[in-house]
């Protein structure tokens, strides 16, 4: 009976071997099958039995980088790979690798490795300290000439607006002589200026024989430039010492401003120079006054109660006592129409000739150009008053009437010694014509 078991189990186990060598060889017969599709040659073992390790290697083979490769270096993260032709038989896989050779090289580069390399490739040089470009813009707003051409910038973009609607290209004819002649009565020239300048400007395109109405605006600035430059008359100090200089003019001219604004500049000449509180009428003008003595250093003869005359006497003997050279006399505000305060006035100018008999040596007028052609009238007031000797005036800046200065010279053609066009120190300098005229036409 155990015989026949074992008989049984012999054959079972031959049957089980039968079924796994059948097994193999199917296997075996499909691997190969997928190999003949993807051309790989396979020696097969005489044993028939598969080897595992055989096949993973036919299937991911070990790469070796070849020699005719160049390697990437880092400081040269651009340069070509420089490689030989390839054999036929292997162009297609030796072109793969040098892709994914290419790839992978460039991918192991870091961010950091890539900055070193950057900075290491660069030539040493030594620090040198930052070059500071000019500030031209600072320079040419400091300059005169910018805060002249900003502070008239109303009167003249109300001038060139208006000529720029009469001026378009044509021909210069009687009609456009009439156009120009409401310009020139709208910027406050005046009846007269207005007359004169339209004479001039005939004169001139006849003379010269202009046709092109952008002309005119030449032939204009020049006309304009002769009316007015007779009134270029700048302040000279004699020798006189004390040198004495009367400042008058109506409530909020801006007399006193413009004291201090002169005793600063007298002070830049190397100029001794001592105030007189002369207006005793305005509130707080002695106030104002000594404030503007504080900031410029210098001295202020003042009083809480009495005249202005009395103030300028004072000032004047403290003058001549300290060897000043100059003296600022400031006096009290009034319009010419007051007759009794232009007989006042009259007076201060007397007793200052009481102490110092060929004073004053200057009496000036202080003019705001707000009023524009109106100014003329003060002029003329004053003028016939005290014999007036030069004109100062302010607020430019403030007003589109730059025109009256054409007005005041061909109706009271008085030297004008400073024009003011702003608030600053530094805003109030000596008039000259041709700077004027550049600064009320050009853009």
């Amino acid at each position: 009976m155990f015989g026949i078991f074992k008989k049984k189990s012999d054959q079972s186990s031959k049957k089980q071997e039968d079924e796994k060598l059948k097994h193999e060889q199917e296997s075996s017969s499909d691997v190969q099958k997928t190999f003949d599709e993807l051309n790989i040659e396979i020696d097969t073992p005489d044993d028939n039995k598969l080897d595992t390790d055989f096949f993973i290697d036919k299937l991911n083979p070990v790469v070796e980088t070849p020699e005719k490769i160049k390697p990437i270096e880092k400081n040269e993260p651009n340069q070509e790979i420089i490689k030989e032709e390839p054999s036929t038989t292997d162009t297609t896989n030796h072109k793969e690798l040098e892709t994914e050779l290419h790839i992978d090289n460039s991918e192991k580069l870091s961010s950091e490795e890539e900055l070193l390399a950057t900075e290491f490739s660069k030539p040493a040089t030594k620090d040198k300290p930052p070059v500071k470009k000019p500030e031209k813009d600072t320079v040419k707003k400091d300059s005169w000439a910018f805060r002249l051409k900003k502070g008239l910038s109303k009167s003249r973009d109300k001038f060139n607006k208006s000529m720029a609607s009469i001026v378009g290209g044509g021909q210069i004819n009687e009609e456009l002589c009439e156009d120009l002649e409401t310009v020139l009565l709208t910027s406050d020239m005046g009846i007269e200026a207005t007359e004169f300048l339209l004479k001039e400007v005939r004169d001139r395109v006849s003379f010269k024989g202009l046709k092109d109405a952008n002309e005119l605006r030449g032939a204009l600035k020049e006309a304009l430039f002769d009316l007015i430059k007779p009134l270029e008359e700048p302040l000279e100090i004699t020798d006189d010492r004390p040198y004495v200089i009367m400042m008058v003019g109506v409530n909020g001219a801006g007399k006193t401003t413009t004291i201090g604004k002169l005793a600063h500049h007298f002070q830049n000449d190397n100029k001794s120079v001592i105030l007189a509180a002369g207006d005793t009428f305005r509130a707080a003008a002695r106030e104002q006054l000594l404030a503007w003595g504080e900031r410029n250093n210098v001295a202020v003869i003042a009083q809480d109660k009495g005249d202005s005359a009395a103030v300028c006497y004072d000032t004047l003997e403290a003058a001549k006592a300290r060897h000043k050279d100059i003296v600022l006399a400031d006096t009290a505000g009034r319009l010419p129409t007051q007759l009794n305060l232009m007989e006042e006035i009259k007076k201060v100018k007397r007793v200052i000739q009481k102490s110092l008999p060929n004073a004053p040596h200057e009496i000036i007028l202080v003019l705001d150009a707000n009023i524009g052609q109106n100014t003329i009238n003060q002029v003329i007031a004053f003028d016939e008053a005290l014999e007036l000797t030069g004109l100062i005036i302010t607020k430019l800046d403030g007003t589109a009437k730059g025109g009256m200065i054409a007005a005041l010279a061909k109706n009271r053609p008085i030297p004008i010694r400073y024009i003011g066009v702003g608030e600053s120190i530094e805003d109030l300098k000596p008039f000259k014509a041709q700077e004027f005229v550049d600064a009320f036409f050009d853009d």
